[in-house]
């Protein structure tokens, strides 16, 4: 990996020491490896020139190069060491083989002087051998002769010197050997020789591995496959008229030119004797590009464009083997010289440009720096340079190639503000070629404009919860002036927000404008800020402008709603008392829940998820009010589990859910539920006109309907004790005492949940036990429904005489008030508050009958019948 390539690469510079300046014809050379890291050293320029290290940057010490061309070193002119600014790859830069250098025109100012540096890339290990191809067949007749050789595909290896293709190597096998062999260019290729004769009889394909391996350390190797197939006999093969040939071709030469004739001649005749000619494996792919073979005619014609600057001389390696069975071919080289033709104009490069330039400059100051190069060689690479006429400015060269514009008279700005100076390159070649080039030299002016912002002021707006470091907003100035006048740096103003710098909240970047918050924004804590930036230019003296930035922080939901009403007291479920007697759409109690965050983060809905009875309770979704939905009945259970979710309006929405556990009770004790433990204001709290309107009101018509049921006891009583004496009754056993109470043991034994059939009329007598004044009998009208109730109805009776088998038939229409099937609801209105509820269930009536008489259910020692209107 690159890794490796890197400790390669430092070993060799352990080991080969520091690079050590050689001054050869007036210049110094250096040598480094390739693939070297970013930064690494190189040379210490300010030493081996003698210049002064302190001052290379007030002279603009650089290193000149041709416009495009990729700056793989670069000089630090702190420290006037050069390093290596890019990665070098050696068989990137030098593509044709030898030494590879890179030639550096060092330019420094006040004087002017220029230093000429050659770099030596040397050749490191990085590049394994590989084979055209990891698997081919090679064809051998079975009568070939002991010693035949049978060239083999070459390994390309893009290293040179020993990192190149060094040897090959053959897998054992008894009856081929590898001899490697020594091109001209010092290149190796391998050839197969037959040490054993074959037999197609026997084996008809043979298999062995070729390894190419280079010289490099460490080292580095590839591998091809071969199969060997043995063919009958061919026993003549072509032959060229000479192994070698050689060609001078123009390098504008078009495509399709005839490039050689070649003749290969074989003694076979048919099949045998017909020669096809083809690129041998040995052929690089480059030379595959440019040249076509015919096939059968053996023409070689050019196929692409030739380039004499890029590679001079071209190597084609050409077999030939003829169209009979076991064909075996032979090789010839042909060797293509490229002749230079004058079709490259010289290129003029503006190395260094000092513009614009002050109008005050004197005569001789240096504007540019001009760089001239023509590919070709000779006479067609040898370039002259001029400038056109009337302007104030001349070319002096010092070196090859290389000349400075400078002025020759003293400039005025008010009469002429910028120059456009035409510089000419011409070659000496036939026809000569040349470039023209215009550089504008404008006249500089001072700093005499400020920056100014595009907008008067920013609004930005903020999500809250941000990422620390995210772009929030870009501000940008604009500067009339030009060069680094108008260069401009942004940076924040002092400040503080919320007691903290300004700078530990948002930063600014000094050259784009771009602003970034440093810290997560939240909505709860801030809401907005505001900040001032300045932009100042590099003018001398500076100019600068302010803006100010408005930074408005937008709510997220990021809050969960909190239930703060009711919390529980004891463990995870709040409990609250509800009266059995409550009528639909009394207030239970009121979930209440915050949110911190704003708009429709806060917009709060309340849900009941949950209910052991859903018939039983509502909540209102807005206000979180809950309240019942209609009355307790006898069956509902006492104990209540309600779920109540507290939702947000945000996206995605939040919520909190809280368990009520509601108890159903006859009576409310003087204890707070869990509703209350949510702080009231001191207004709701204290007692209001209306409260004491409503108990007073409450209280009257509970006093009045006790009085109604007193009067209409006596009376009922009254009338029943004159019919009971007129129809035998005895007063000692039968009586009615309103008076009375019974004792706790008769209360004990009390069995009012003993029902007689649904739809059926029952006399009940109750005696009162411990004697008393004479009392009555009562008939009771109970409904199918009436095992949800109490007490529905009571009506006198008088006990059935001898000869009345059936008193229920004997009844008349006025004596017995039907009851009807469907029970209305109660009206909830007059429901009276828990203190006067209290009161009312104190209330019992007795009631007594006669002992053996024919009802159903018979006379129980004392019966109760309480809470005969509340239910």
């Amino acid at each position: 990996g690159r890794g490796q390539l890197f400790l390669r690469s430092l070993l060799f510079l352990l080991l080969a020491g520091p690079p050590t300046p050689c001054l050869a014809s007036g210049q110094l050379h250096y040598i480094v490896p390739e693939e070297l890291e970013h930064g690494a050293f190189v040379a210490n320029l300010g030493e081996d020139l003698g210049l002064d290290v302190s001052t290379l940057s007030a002279r603009r010490f650089r290193i000149v190069s041709r416009a495009g061309a990729r700056q793989h070193l670069e000089v630090n002119l702190e420290n006037g060491i050069l390093f290596v600014n890019e990665r070098i790859d050696r068989e990137e830069v030098c593509e044709a083989g030898g030494t590879c250098l890179l030639h550096l025109q060092l330019l420094v100012e006040s004087p002017l002087e220029l230093y000429r540096v050659e770099v030596e890339v040397l050749d490191i290990n990085d590049h394994a051998p590989t084979f055209p191809w990891q698997e081919y067949v090679l064809e051998v007749a079975e009568s070939a002769v002991l010693g035949a050789r049978f060239p083999l595909e070459s390994a390309q290896d893009p290293d040179v010197g020993t990192n190149s293709v060094h040897t090959y190597r053959l897998s054992p096998n008894g009856f081929f050997s590898l001899e490697v062999q020594t091109r001209s260019d010092a290149s190796k290729f391998a050839e197969l020789v037959l040490e054993r004769a074959l037999d197609r009889e026997q084996q008809r394909a043979h298999q062995v591995l070729l390894t190419a391996l280079d010289g490099g350390v460490p080292e580095r190797s590839g591998t091809a496959h071969i199969l060997v197939t043995v063919l009958d006999a061919n026993d003549n093969v072509p032959a060229f008229d000479q192994p070698l040939y050689g060609v001078s071709l123009p390098e504008d030469a078009p495509a399709g030119t005839l490039v050689i004739q070649l003749n290969a001649t074989d003694l076979d005749e048919g099949p045998n004797g017909e020669i096809e000619y083809s690129f041998s494996g040995h052929a690089p792919p480059r030379v595959r590009d440019l040249f076509h073979i015919e096939p059968r005619s053996g023409q070689v014609l050019l196929k692409g464009p030739l380039d004499y600057e890029r590679a001079s001389l071209h190597e084609l390696y050409v077999q030939a083997k003829d169209r009979g069975p076991s064909a075996v071919a032979v090789h010839c080289r042909v060797l293509v010289h490229l002749l230079d033709v004058n079709d490259n104009a010289p290129e003029v490069t503006l190395t260094s440009v000092s513009t614009p330039v002050l109008e005050d400059a004197p005569p001789g100051t240096v504007i540019a720096v001009i760089s001239v190069l023509d590919r070709d060689s000779g006479d067609n690479g040898r370039v002259i340079c001029e400038v056109g006429p009337d302007v104030p400015f001349e070319l002096r060269t010092s070196f090859r190639n290389y000349y400075t514009l400078v002025t020759t008279q003293a400039l005025d700005r008010e009469v002429v503000s910028e120059y456009n100076v035409s510089i000419t390159a011409r070659d000496m070649g036939s026809p000569a070629l040349l470039t023209r080039s215009t550089l504008t030299v404008p006249v500089s002016d001072v700093n005499d404009n400020a920056p100014r912002f595009l907008q008067p002021s920013y609004s930005i707006y903020v999500m809250e919860n941000n990422a620390p470091g995210a772009s929030i907003c870009s501000v940008s100035a604009l500067d009339p002036d030009c060069q680094q006048n108008a260069y401009l740096s942004y940076s924040i103003a002092d400040g503080h927000i919320h007691g903290m710098p300004v700078g530990t909240y948002v930063s600014i970047n000094s050259d784009s404008g771009h602003m970034y918050a440093l810290r997560s924004l939240d909505y709860e804590q801030i809401r907005s800020f505001q900040i001032q930036v300045q932009a100042q230019d590099a003018g001398f003296p500076p100019l600068s402008a302010n803006v100010t930035v408005h930074i408005f922080v937008l709510d997220q939901n990021d809050n969960a709603p909190v239930i703060v009403s009711p919390m529980p007291r004891n463990g995870s479920v709040a409990t609250e008392l509800v009266l059995r007697s409550a009528r639909p759409g009394y207030l239970v109690g009121t979930v209440s829940a915050v949110d911190a965050d704003a708009g429709l983060n806060s917009r709060l809905s309340y849900q009941l998820l949950q209910a052991t009875d859903f018939t039983l309770f509502s909540l209102a979704p807005d206000t979180g009010e809950l309240r019942t939905l209609r009355s307790f009945l006898e069956q509902d259970a006492t104990r209540q589990q309600l779920l109540v979710q507290v939702r947000d309006g945000g996206q995605p929405a939040l919520s909190a859910t809280v368990s009520l556990l509601l108890s159903v009770v006859e009576t409310m004790p003087q204890t707070l539920s869990d509703f209350s433990e949510f702080s009231l204001p001191p207004e709701a709290s204290s007692s209001s006109p209306v409260t004491l309107y409503l108990l007073v009101s409450l209280g009257s018509i509970s006093f009045t309907f006790l009085l109604a049921i007193l009067i209409l006891t006596a009376i009922r009583c009254r009338g029943e004790r004159h019919s009971h004496q007129g129809d035998g009754c005895s007063p000692p056993r039968c009586h009615c005492c309103p008076g009375s109470r019974p004792s706790s043991d008769s209360l004990k034994t009390s069995n009012l949940m003993a029902q007689p059939p649904m739809g059926t009329t029952a006399a009940t007598c109750l005696d009162v036990p411990g004697g008393g004044p004479p009392g009555y009998c009562y008939k009771v009208f109970l409904s199918p429904e009436s095992a949800q109730s109490n007490f529905m109805f009571l009506k006198p009776c008088s006990p059935p005489k001898n000869n009345e088998k059936d008193p229920g038939k004997q009844s008349r229409p006025g004596q017995h008030l039907q009851v009807s099937k469907q029970i209305k609801q109660p009206n909830m209105d007059w429901l009276p508050p828990s203190t006067q509820q209290l009161a009312l269930k104190r209330y019992q009536i007795w009631h007594c009958g006669n002992r053996g008489s024919g009802w159903k259910g018979g006379c129980g020692d004392g019966e109760v019948i309480s809470n005969a209107v509340l239910n």
